[in-house]
């Protein structure tokens, strides 16, 4: 644990020093939030163009399945990527904690899109045959790899680079950038299926979209190796001369497992909703509803475009009135109240109240996505923030996010019920409330667990000083931890371990 808390916290009256105190240039802050959604939206524009070219995708790779099945080997494809995130979440998440945010970042990003590149020059089935799947399978594992770190690490570095009293506002345009990837990454699907026609696109217009991300990678790495470092890890890593302990994986799953659980939870319901919103539902759209390729997509395009100002609007909001009851009262209620609406909504053909049924999914979605970036790292201490938040987000995204569409089409085949959907959202929403109001602890406008306040105008650092017991609200639960890492680990060691 970090020694310099451990030096306050030991101290005979609690007190905190002007320098425990971290003021940060607002510019400086913005910047970096801007490069890292940057790089955000890149990979997530690697990452959604096979979601959105999943029924081509399934006749090129895989022509000699029953066409009413090629949709589910295709999304099989996709869910099987989901397999090596946690692998990359782990590896990624622990190099993040010991050699810094930024490096992992730019790693992953190169990663990303070279292995969407390959998928773009793979050989179709009529060509090599079996061989085409199985290398899209590897290219599917390497970019479940690199999205392993990817994700879970923009949150971290976001998180620990911005001002407490807006964090939420700011983090929120994480969750920008990967609208803004999908968004390029759809329109630019849609684009070409309009242009090019069915035919065309299985022929060689599919290739094109996952050709680009060639350039966009190197555009994306130069912005990430000049970043700056958070200030979390620059406070932490100051110590490394010191008997500093770097917690091993033993360590995050035997002292944190009580928030690791937490994490597992707000995802699996958040992923849910996100798979199901963005991914499922222009296939749903398509080959349920009768509507064109084309159409579904542009209809799923215009629905992330309107979510866009209410992620914002979210974050902002966060700030003043707590992620927590944004997440209860809105989304949560929301889903539960809305998704059987919605799908009916959808199912009346009237293009009008289809996208009133899609934006109604959409709306809770984007309370979600503008309270997730902030209040996820804040569950996790400083030295086990990065892995931590890796692990368990991949792990519940594998399980129950990237198996989603997987999952829903198959049980709308086997029942021949167009409001499975519906209740698939609904079933996971009342898990995430039960998580949420049993579980969470409000976090706006507080520091994050394990790191000292952090603030954009040094007027505001009195007022810190003066409240020494608020601005390190999460002591108690810090010195608990300590006690269980020591009970692990019987000496700390020295440097990185």
């Amino acid at each position: 644990m970090d020694q310099k808390i451990k030096s306050i916290l030991g101290r005979s009256e609690l007190k905190l020093d002007k320098e425990d105190v971290s003021v940060v240039d607002i510019k400086d802050a913005k910047k970096s939030v801007l490069t890292t959604s940057l790089g955000n939206a890149m990979e997530w524009f690697d990452f959604g163009l096979y979601a959105y070219l999943a029924i081509t995708i399934g006749k090129v790779f895989f022509p000699e399945i029953d066409p009413s099945f090629q949709l589910i080997y295709a999304f099989a494809t996709f869910a099987i990527a989901f397999i090596a995130r946690p692998i990359g979440g782990m590896f990624f998440g622990m190099m993040g904690d010991r050699f810094g945010r930024k490096n992992i970042l730019a790693i992953t990003l190169i990663l990303m899109a070279a292995s969407t590149l390959a998928i773009g020059l793979i050989p179709s089935y009529e060509t090599i045959g079996i061989a085409a799947p199985i290398l899209l399978l590897i290219a599917r594992l390497v970019q479940g790899f690199s999205t392993g770190g990817e994700y879970a690490g923009a949150m971290t570095y976001i998180a620990e680079s911005t001002p407490d009293k807006r964090r939420g506002f700011l983090a929120s345009s994480l969750e920008v950038g990967s609208l803004v990837g999908f968004c390029a990454g759809a329109g630019l699907v849609t684009l070409l299926s309009y242009l090019l026609g069915p035919e065309r696109m299985v022929e060689w217009g599919w290739r094109i979209p996952f050709l680009i991300a060639g350039p966009l990678g190197i555009i994306g790495f130069y912005f990430r190796t000049h970043l700056e470092e958070t200030p979390a890890f620059k406070a932490m890593a100051k110590e490394e001369k010191a008997d500093i302990h770097r917690a091993s994986l033993k360590e995050i799953l035997t002292s944190h497992w009580k928030p690791l659980l937490i994490c597992i939870g707000i995802v699996l319901f958040y992923n849910t909703t996100n798979y199901t919103v963005l991914t499922y539902m222009p296939s749903y759209l398509s080959q349920e509803l009768g509507y064109s390729e084309t159409k579904g997509l542009f209809l799923v395009l215009l629905l992330m475009v309107t979510m866009i100002p209410i992620i914002l609007t979210v974050g902002y909001l966060s700030d003043r009135i707590g992620s927590r009851n944004l997440f209860i009262k809105g989304s949560l209620i929301g889903n539960i109240l809305l998704s059987i609406p919605a799908i009916l909504l959808m199912r009346t053909g009237n293009e009008f109240l289809v996208f009133l049924g899609l934006f109604l999914l959409g709306s809770m979605l984007a309370l979600l996505q503008g309270t997730l970036p902030a209040t996820l790292p804040s569950l996790f201490f400083t030295n086990v923030r990065y892995g931590s938040l890796a692990i368990t987000y991949n792990i519940s995204t594998s399980l129950f996010g990237g198996t989603t569409p997987l999952v829903v089409a198959w049980l709308v085949g086997l029942t021949n019920n167009t409001m499975i959907p519906a209740y698939y959202l609904m079933a996971s929403c009342l898990f995430g409330l039960v998580v949420v109001g049993a579980f969470v602890k409000e976090t706006a406008n507080r520091s994050l667990r394990g790191s000292m306040p952090v603030v954009e105008d040094s007027s505001e650092v009195e007022e810190i000083l003066k409240n020494p017991e608020k601005a390190l609200w999460w002591k108690d639960e810090f010195k608990m931890a300590t006690e269980k890492d020591s009970q692990v680990v019987e000496a700390p060691s020295k440097g990185v371990s």
